[in-house]
């Protein structure tokens, strides 16, 4: 014991003369031994230091975030480009509308009625090319090119048009061989005048024919038989007492064209009264879609020489044969016909007709062909048929349409029947290579985000994702414009079988033929690429099922849907959701009854369920209706499209830096995501078509984005509104 305390006093003497100081004891003790006072002024002066320090910390903190969300966060777009879709965005939409309540009113509603994205760039880009046709020296003298310029400047002559009056027209009736009503008539044979109308005017007053890829083999063409295409909306479901308005503005409108041409009028009455009564018998003869669906033959194939013995009436080959050269048709050639005892019953009734009343049978024909050249007739046939229209429209309950001024008709007329010529002006002028580029740098980003989600399905077997995943990496894509507009020549392509002149009616007459010719030759040469169904102007993209291939014309990638300068949000919402839902269409088969027998059937049919009854569930704008089993699979694309996109736009975010956002919208990069989604939406709810299979404006909108969680999450909605529902369905 001695011993430890001797080592321990020569411890506390080394420390004290090392300097190590007291201990903790020590230290203690020797504040408690201060004056109170100075103890209560260190403890003060303690907590100010500490005061100071944390509010250094807050202010460092603030300054640091302030520098981050300037430098980092997202800048506004302030390139003329951006400041035209702010433009086109604060003309779109009423912010005082709740959006999650109402986004399609916060983003489509005007002051006056809604705005109408898709019909408005379909107006910019006709626009586009009327700037193009009308520009002084835009065209090379010589070249096929002039042509549509000529042709174009020859619409637009409306004097030279009204000065012609029905001199062009009348010329056209003499060629048929003339009629009763008007002029001298000489009994031609009845199928020599059907051919003649059927492969020199493009007109058939019976049936159609045309070239379609052959059912089971795409690349191979075939003719099909159609009924005709009434020149009146006659339907089974009509009430009689519509029925019979219809019918009396139609006999007032063909009364109407008979006095025009310069027919007695009690002539005119009775004739145009025989052509109403062969159109309604006509129309009897037809049978619903649902019909041929029940028997389970939506066409039957038939040779020209069986087609012969059901409908002898028509000489089917000569007629065909006229109509479809070059081809070499004979009697064992194949035809697709849908309606096998339409044709029949058509057959007999020509029949009862050129037995009693031949001549009122021409008049027939003659008086529909004039109908459907009025468009290139004087300003009296137009309206004529501009009135006809509107009052069919308000006995059928459908929205008036809208008057279209001089410029917009010719550029629609150029464009039919000039389409190569055109096409190749419109992508030179409004959609380059690196635009085209960037679209397919957006596609692929689409493609890679849907590619992802097929591998995490659960309702999908692992047969079926690898069928799914294979259809995918082999779908091809063609993005602006087919190939051939990409090259200078096109637009200068010749025209050697058009004929402009002396008439304009003439000049049309010449270009509707060298367009059907064109048109047969393009389904008889060997063609690997896969045909454009739409003009490169069109703003309309699709899926071909036999070629699988999916298209986004030049006129859809425009603003305010797509540019290359636009913050990726914008861009990703509009134009990537679009792609997203064209790429779903792949799909559409599985899930048809019975198209996906590997997958988790119960499971499929859970969702659909789900997703049906949630549409119904939506509040619908008044006087609109739909069918939510009817419009299912675009419901199921328009929710998957818009998830795939967004998914694909958050990949973005995280790998690319540099966002930008619209200014003075207050809109963060998601939320104008959304917004852009829903300016595609945009259109007026009374536009709906009934046989739509898409489900009405309002609730594209609003089915897509309550499916969507992170919209909820984005505009902070509280949970049970309308757009933060309980119950979400998701299939894709």
């Amino acid at each position: 014991m001695e011993a430890e305390d001797k080592s321990g006093e020569q411890l506390r003497g080394q420390s004290s003369a090392t300097g190590m100081g007291p201990s903790l004891s020590q230290e203690s003790s020797a504040e408690e031994g201060l004056p109170p006072e100075w103890n209560r002024q260190r403890a003060m002066t303690r907590k100010v230091l500490i005061a100071i320090l944390l509010f250094g910390l807050l202010l460092g903190s603030s300054l640091l975030w302030v520098y981050i969300f300037r430098n980092c966060g997202p800048r506004s777009c302030e390139t003329p480009v951006c400041l035209d879709l702010l433009a086109h965005y604060l003309t779109s939409g009423n912010t005082s509308v709740a959006p999650c309540n109402d986004f399609f009113s916060f983003a489509c509603e005007k002051t006056k009625g809604t705005s109408n994205s898709l019909r408005a760039l379909a107006e910019e880009n006709k626009s586009r090319l009327q700037r193009l046709l009308e520009a002084p020296g835009s065209w090379h003298p010589g070249f096929g090119e002039e042509k549509a310029f000529q042709f174009y400047n020859s619409c637009m002559d409306t004097d030279a048009i009204e000065a012609a009056g029905v001199g062009p027209i009348r010329e056209v009736i003499e060629e048929l061989g003339g009629w009763n009503i008007s002029g001298n008539w000489t009994s031609l044979d009845f199928n020599r005048t059907l051919r003649l109308l059927m492969s020199q005017y493009g007109y058939f007053p019976f049936f159609r024919a045309y070239l379609q890829p052959h059912p089971v083999l795409p690349h191979t063409p075939v003719i099909q038989i159609d009924q005709p295409e009434f020149d009146i909306p006659l339907k089974q479901e009509h009430e009689q007492k519509i029925y019979a308005q219809i019918v009396r503005e139609y006999l007032s409108y063909l009364n109407r064209l008979g006095t025009l041409l310069g027919g007695d009028p009690s002539k005119v009455q009775q004739h145009a009264s025989l052509s109403i009564s062969i159109t309604s018998r006509l129309f009897q003869f037809l049978r619903p879609l649902e019909h041929h669906q029940t028997q389970d033959k939506l066409f039957h194939m038939v040779t020209i020489d069986q087609l012969q013995e059901m409908a002898p009436a028509i000489d089917w080959l000569s007629c065909l044969q006229a109509t479809f050269t070059p081809m070499s048709l004979s009697p064992s050639q194949p035809l697709m016909v849908h309606d096998l005892d339409y044709l029949r019953n058509m057959s007999q009734l020509v029949e009862e007709l050129l037995l009693s009343h031949r001549d009122f049978l021409q008049s027939h024909m003659i008086l529909g062909l004039v109908g459907t050249l009025s468009p290139a007739l004087d300003s009296k046939f137009q309206e004529a048929r501009r009135e006809l229209s509107q009052k069919l429209r308000e006995l059928t309950e459908r929205p008036p349409m809208p008057a279209h001024p001089q410029w917009m008709k010719c550029v629609e007329e150029t464009g039919a029947f000039f389409e190569p010529t055109l096409a190749a002006m419109f992508v030179r002028d409004a959609f380059g290579l690196s635009t085209q580029s960037a679209a397919m740098k957006l596609f692929t980003e689409i493609k890679d985000a849907l590619i992802a989600r097929l591998k995490k399905l659960p309702w999908i077997s692992e047969e079926t994702r690898k069928e799914a995943l294979k259809r995918v990496t082999q779908l091809q894509v063609e993005m602006g414009a087919p190939q051939w507009a990409w090259k200078s020549d096109m637009a200068r392509q010749e025209y050697s079988d058009i004929q402009l002149g002396p008439s304009f009616l003439q000049s049309v007459l010449s270009c509707v033929r060298s367009l059907w010719a064109r048109n047969i030759r393009s389904f008889l040469q060997p063609f690997p690429h896969h045909r454009w169904r739409v003009p490169p102007w069109e703003a309309n993209a699709y899926y071909s099922i036999p070629d699988h291939v999916v298209v986004f014309p030049a006129g859809l990638l425009q603003p305010p849907f797509f540019h290359p300068e636009y913050p990726s949000a914008v861009n990703f919402g509009a134009a990537g959701v679009i792609m997203a839902h064209e790429l779903l269409h792949i799909f559409y088969q599985f899930l048809l009854p019975g198209g996906c027998p590997a997958c988790d059937t119960n499971a499929l049919k859970e969702v659909l369920l789900c997703l049906e009854r949630h549409y119904a569930a939506l509040p619908l704008p008044s006087r609109a209706s739909f069918n939510s089993s009817h419009t299912l699979l675009e419901n199921a694309a328009d929710v998957g499209g818009l998830a795939i996109a967004f998914q694909a736009y958050s990949k973005r975010l995280l790998q690319y830096h540099g966002e930008t956002t619209l200014p003075s919208q207050g809109l963060s990069p998601q939320q104008l995501f959304f917004r852009s989604y829903a300016q595609v939406m945009c259109r007026e709810l009374s536009t709906q078509d009934p046989q739509d299979t898409h489900s009405p404006p309002s609730l594209r909108v609003h089915g897509a984005l309550s499916n969507t969680p992170a919209f909820a999450r984005h505009f902070h909605c509280p949970r049970g509104t309308l757009l933060n529902p309980s119950i979400r369905c998701q299939l894709w």
